[in-house]
């Protein structure tokens, strides 16, 4: 059997599925390196929402991919952009995962981490996102988990300047109950962090970014940093105090950044390790051997679906990791909160079933196909 999958010029080509999925069975905890999996949120689809209405959750698939993801040995990163903070999940959304997933975490032993921001307020003072970063820390905290201070749109529109930074950021490591990760994401992934620490200068927003880790490097357990600039990534870890990981959020460079150098390495906080969670698991256990090379092998060839799943607009890569997890069976549609799943183009959904097929990520590909000829079906393409 073959699929006619639509290509971007407005023709189709054949496709034959791959047969046999990847063994890849859940395993225990990875050890060279701490890697979180940013896990999307699934929608639940019988709710009458709009686009602008409050998310609707449906809890039990949301928490059972959270399950799938911490079998394989990984931790999950919870509230954070890919669970479309700020695109679809407000804050009441954000803290009801928050204390939803980290109870479930306590109940298997899987490690959590949740994002901490100020999108309960859509602008305001400093004093008043000051306010909202310190209830959202509250939540997460009492949720026992650990928290990712994320980078905030409400700071960036008010802040006149690096000071601003230095002492807002200072006021909530202080106040943290233990070390939190710096989440610094790039204007291609939110174009209202643009000029974010100060500066558009990125080298001196490095400089102001130094500046907060270095005054509280003991409330620093690491940085996300999510700018898809491999150099930058690694000399700017090369000038972490002693201690201080370095989590990539490299969605293009990400097997080059985890393998490291002479000097070291990246940890990884990643969204493309949603989808590809059982095989990233797996190239990080055969990294903890010490094979780097083995590493490369099984890791390298997944990064052409992981560009593709974040092409620009960057932003909506959070459509193409949905539709594999609905291809992949985690859940049984494929719909988003916010209406998302229109974000990208059907020639770009199909490139993404092709290429993540290719890779055998989909646990039963009789079942992948079955779903992309449904949804080619829908869309009138003839098959």
């Amino acid at each position: 059997m073959t699929l006619r999958l639509p290509l971007p010029d407005g023709s189709t080509r054949a496709y034959a599925p791959r047969t046999e999925p990847l063994a890849l069975s859940p395993a225990g905890p990875l050890t060279s390196r701490t890697v979180f999996s940013a896990a999307h949120v699934v929608a639940d689809p019988y709710a009458d929402t709009s686009p602008d209405s409050p998310a609707a959750v449906d809890w039990d698939a949301t928490l059972a991919f959270r399950r799938h993801l911490w079998s394989h040995g990984l931790g999950v990163a919870e509230a954070m952009d890919t669970a479309q903070r700020g695109m679809g999940l407000d804050w009441a959304g954000a803290a009801e995962l928050i204390r939803r997933s980290a109870a479930e975490a306590r109940a298997v032993g899987g490690r959590i981490a949740c994002g901490v921001g100020t999108d309960q307020i859509t602008g305001g003072t400093l004093p008043e996102i000051r306010a909202a970063y310190e209830e959202q820390l509250a939540v997460a905290e009492e949720s026992g988990a650990q928290a990712v201070l994320m980078a905030s749109r409400a700071l960036a529109a008010a802040a006149t300047g690096p000071e601003d930074y230095l002492d807002l950021y200072g006021h909530l490591l202080r106040q943290a109950g233990g070390p939190v990760v710096l989440h610094w994401l790039g204007p291609m992934f939110d174009p209202a962090l643009d000029g974010y620490w100060g500066s558009a200068d990125l080298d001196a927003a490095t400089e102001t970014f130094l500046d907060v880790i270095g005054a509280h490097p003991d409330k620093v357990d690491g940085i996300k940093v999510s700018l898809l600039d491999a150099r930058r990534e690694v000399e700017l870890r090369r000038r972490l105090p002693e201690g201080v990981r370095c989590y990539t959020g490299d969605d293009f460079h990400y097997p080059e950044l985890i393998a490291g150098d002479e000097q070291g390495f990246s940890h990884a906080l990643l969204g493309v390790f949603d989808p590809l969670g059982p095989l990233a698991a797996e190239a990080v256990r055969i990294l903890d051997t010490g094979d780097v090379a083995g590493f490369r092998k099984t890791l390298d060839p997944t990064v052409a679906l992981s560009r593709h799943l974040f092409r620009a607009p960057t932003r909506f890569y959070k459509t193409g990791v949905v539709f594999l997890a609905w291809l992949a069976g985690h859940q049984e549609h494929f719909t988003m909160v916010g209406g998302l799943q229109s974000a990208r183009s059907l020639p770009h959904l199909a490139r993404a079933y092709e290429l993540a097929d290719g890779l055998g990520l989909f646990p039963d590909p009789a079942r992948a196909e079955s779903r992309m000829r449904s949804l080619l079906t829908v869309y009138g393409v003839p098959q």
